[in-house]
């Protein structure tokens, strides 16, 4: 099984904002919803918290939650309280490529078992609360695609690939 991470960042490695994304990039989140589609994703209980609504849980996904809460739940979703029980359950239902979705506490407690990141890369210096880690010179781009700043995104980015 394939280990994946996916983010997106500013510059200065913001990645959140009073548990928010500080910007709004839709086709960054359509790439995200078609990226992670019919996989099992995990994410911590803070960035499950941060979902609106109407996506909780991430439609098409095995959602997994981490969270050091043993009494907490959340309606269709599995919950775990240790990484490596997470990992072994997205294994065991024979997912190809696991998705680590956030926030910053789960994306440093599982950089080190990653073989892929998905990271859009804001070329913009965002004010923020949360970040992404830095990244081991190991860690190469194998892919990248540029997309420009236009009416209904208020920033250009680009969508890169890292393996290592």
């Amino acid at each position: 099984m394939i280990i994946s991470l996916i983010a997106a960042m500013s510059k200065n490695r913001v990645i959140g904002k009073n548990n928010d994304l500080p910007w709004r990039l839709p086709d960054d989140m359509k790439y995200f919803q078609n990226t992670t589609n019919g996989h099992v994703v995990i994410m911590g209980r803070k960035n499950f918290d941060s979902l609106p609504a109407k996506f909780k849980p991430l439609p098409n996904r095995t959602n997994i939650i981490l969270t050091r809460n043993k009494e907490f739940e959340a309606d269709g979703c599995e919950i775990f309280t240790d990484l490596s029980e997470a990992v072994r359950f997205a294994n065991n239902c024979k997912e190809e490529e696991l998705f680590i979705i956030g926030g910053g506490e789960i994306y440093n407690q599982s950089l080190h078992l990653a073989d892929r990141i998905y990271l859009t890369r804001i070329n913009q210096e965002i004010e923020g609360d949360t970040y992404f880690p830095e990244l081991a010179p190991e860690w190469k781009v194998v892919k990248k695609n540029h997309h420009p700043k236009d009416d209904r995104h208020q920033y250009n980015f680009d969508f890169l690939i890292f393996e290592r």
